[in-house]
């Protein structure tokens, strides 16, 4: 794995949710006049989505050359094949990652936009109504879901734009000379600055040469800890390691706070409930989100750590699909991260070891036969990496 390289001088900008998100994108393709590269789990075709598609088109209307990859399971088969079929007709390039399971198991659960290789968005949000269940039900949310994007200006976006293309040709037909020539032409040099300015790095998962790097990140913070880290996922099912990551800096002293998002799915959280007792016996402190849904992938650590993306904190993230997340070292947009999730935190409701051993013997079953199928599942399919 490629060690962490630490950029200065980007402009990071922190997006809340879609209100702030959705704007700022279809400025920046509507601005754009060379090209645009949009990578995205979800696509719907709701307002929202209905509002990007026509932005897409009409830059490649005027002369830009616009290219799109959209999960072909994230967005559902069906739609996902009428989607790319509309906009390869409006002169938009368009490609699915991954149709029928042709290459693995993998999808790409990224959600990157760059245009013009001068700004680049990365984040959690996928293209989708803010206020529309994202598990395919279609149902009304009561507050718009709560998620995090970043639009990066500066000497990171080149590296950013290096990835969005290599996946564009990944998606595409290649042989496999040039799929490992294109692996070693991304190799990142390191630039790392005196000055903690606007530093920032981009973190890949992939299942080749970056298995490993947004957990071993996290890993690394942790260990480092010496005040507070607070981490915000919809799903937490990780290994041990990063579970002991996050008990160790608990009981060395670090206040450790597990923000995670319920009541979407109702065995994962069950899995995740399975962790419960032996986190908070460990001074983990677990707060859940129940005011809407809860999307956000970010994580502070002290006063000059943050990470924003879209890699959950289980085990398909971390083990199996494509990945990007945005780690910075800068104490302005930390702060910033920091006041959003002492909000949430607030807004959340804290779990009691108390509270925990009062639920139904049956209940602790349950969570405890969901935790036991999940992970002998996520250790067939990541081929033992799960552990």
């Amino acid at each position: 794995m490629p060690r962490v390289e630490f950029i200065q001088g980007n402009d990071l900008h922190l997006l809340r949710s879609g209100a702030e998100y959705f704007p700022a994108l279809l400025h920046a393709i509507s601005e754009a006049r060379n090209e645009v590269y949009l990578e995205t789990y979800i696509f719907q075709p709701d307002d929202t989505g209905l509002r990007i598609r026509q932005a897409l088109i009409q830059a490649a209307q005027r002369g830009v050359s616009v290219r799109v990859v959209i999960d072909w399971l994230g967005s559902g088969r069906e739609a996902a094949e009428e989607l790319c079929l509309t906009l390869l007709r409006e002169g938009v390039a368009c490609r699915l990652f991954n149709p029928w399971f042709r290459r693995g198991l993998a999808r790409t659960h990224r959600k990157i936009t760059v245009c013009d290789g001068q700004v680049a968005f990365v984040g959690g949000l996928n293209i989708i109504d803010d206020l529309i269940a994202d598990d395919g039900s279609g149902m009304p949310l009561p507050f718009p879901r709560w998620d995090f994007a970043l639009r990066v200006l500066g000497p990171l976006v080149p590296l950013i734009h290096s990835e969005v293309d290599a996946q564009w040709r990944k998606a595409g037909t290649m042989d496999l000379r040039s799929r490992f020539e294109l692996l070693r032409s991304l190799r990142q040099e390191a630039r790392i600055a005196s000055q903690q300015t606007g530093l920032a790095a981009l973190l890949v998962r992939d299942n080749l040469r970056n298995r490993t790097s947004i957990q071993k990140a996290f890993l690394q913070a942790l260990g480092k800890a010496k005040q507070r880290a607070v981490l915000v996922t919809p799903y937490f099912a990780p290994g041990r390691k990063f579970r002991r990551a996050m008990t160790m800096a608990a009981q060395r002293g670090v206040e450790v706070v597990l923000l995670v998002g319920v009541g979407q799915f109702r065995l994962q959280d069950a899995v995740t409930q399975a962790y419960y007792p032996r986190l908070l016996k460990r001074g983990v402190r677990i707060v859940e989100f129940h005011r809407t849904q809860l999307h956000a992938k970010v994580a502070i650590v002290d006063h000059d750590w943050a990470s924003v993306g879209s890699s959950n904190f289980d085990g398909l993230s971390l083990f199996l699909n494509h990945e990007s997340n945005i780690v910075v070292r800068d104490h302005r947009l930390t702060a910033d991260i920091d006041k959003e999730l002492r909000d949430g935190i607030a807004q959340g409701r804290e779990i009691l070891l108390a509270d925990y051993d009062k639920i139904p013997w049956w209940r602790r079953v349950y969570n405890g036969f969901a935790y036991v199928v999940y992970r002998a599942l996520m250790r067939i399919i990541t081929l033992g990496y799960y552990g």
